[in-house]
């Protein structure tokens, strides 16, 4: 009965972070003027209203689904990679690299070898971390916060002077290496959804068959529980380390591929880093490191972006309020502790057992 109460409460706390966000942006669009129900009902217009808001939706939480299962799986061996939007950027540029280098390949060959490359460089820019963290018990979260930076450099180095000849944007990949899809085109509406949203879903059930089913699963999940004791049990601890950020890293890789092979078709110079990365992290949160969990946050979170646009449009409501209830429901969720009590004393005074 306890394990029972204990996976309802698990259930409960990101739903309630939701509601509990929604609320909050609620209130400030009163603070400051404006009809919440006019705003929320613009923004779920605008996220499902029609094939072609739908069709944007799914190609949003497409690479934040996966840069957050990446987020999940280091977090679940212990380790808090800050750096999945660093490793997302060098799978973008490594998809886009090989799709412009061989545009004449079969497509059923290009596509696999633009995902595996863009997954190997995200595995070998995570890694790194990965290798210094076990030889040498670095912080992950300053080294990947570095290597974000140093991504960030090398990409626009890339597009400038040996992708193109001093331009800002590379030219669009061939049809070869595209995600996208006529036919999820015309049932969408011509919007942007593409194959990828298949790849994001077989990679939930992946992880979550890699993290429950298998010993490698076992052996990252007791590693994140206890190190210590997981070494002492016979595991390798060091391996693991450096598995868990392998693995995050390619599947931030991948989030990353799907920008370059699926929405924008191209590599371009950036100012700051991609926000798949920091989103992804949130979404991973907010799923609770289940990779079930995060395909239906990360489907949340890429109604909010696509249905904030069309907040102002429709409602005069600012698009940084929905930037305001992202930020409330990672906050709650961040304090879940404080939702767990409240749940358990209204338990005991449900039950008359308050002292």
């Amino acid at each position: 009965m306890n394990h029972r109460s204990e996976r309802l409460k698990n259930f409960l706390v990101p739903v309630l972070s939701v509601v509990l966000g929604l609320i909050l942006g609620a209130i400030i669009m009163l603070a400051f003027g404006y009809d919440p129900l006019l705003g929320y009902s613009s923004l779920i217009d605008g996220a499902i209203g029609s094939p072609f808001y739908v069709g944007e939706t799914l190609r949003q939480a497409t690479p934040l689904i996966l840069t957050a299962l990446g987020f999940a799986v280091a977090n679940t061996a212990g380790f808090f990679n800050i750096g999945v939007a660093g490793q997302a950027l060098f799978g973008w540029v490594g998809s886009v690299t090989i799709a412009l280098m061989f545009p004449d390949l079969p497509k059923i060959i290009l596509i696999p070898f633009c995902l595996i490359v863009g997954a190997l460089c995200g595995a070998v820019w995570a890694g790194i971390a990965g290798v210094l963290r076990a030889y040498f018990n670095t912080s992950e979260v300053i080294v990947t916060i570095m290597l974000n930076y140093t991504a960030l450099y090398i990409s626009n180095h890339m597009v400038r002077n040996v992708l193109t000849k001093a331009d800002d944007a590379t030219p669009r990949i061939s049809e070869n290496a595209s995600l996208r899809s006529d036919f999820l085109a015309s049932i969408t509406e011509n919007s942007t959804l593409h194959y990828g949203l298949l790849i994001a879903i077989l990679m939930c059930v992946v992880v979550w068959i890699m993290m429950h089913k298998t010993t490698l699963g076992y052996e990252l999940r007791s590693v994140g529980l206890n190190p210590y004791a997981s070494e002492y049990a016979g595991m390798s601890t060091k391996r693991n380390i450096i598995l868990a950020m392998v693995i995050s890293g390619a599947l931030a890789g991948l989030g990353g591929t799907m920008e370059g092979l699926g929405n924008f078709e191209n590599l371009f110079v950036m100012g700051s880093m991609p926000s798949i990365g920091f989103d992804g992290m949130a979404v991973a949160l907010l799923g609770a490191g289940n990779p079930f969990g995060i395909l239906v946050s990360g489907l949340l979170f890429g109604g909010l972006k696509i249905g904030g646009v069309s907040m102002p449009l429709s409602s005069d409501v600012p698009s940084e309020v929905v930037d305001i209830v992202i930020a409330s429901i990672i906050f709650f969720v961040g304090a879940n502790y404080l939702i767990r009590y409240i749940m358990n004393r209204v338990v005991k005074v449900n039950k008359g057992g308050v002292n």
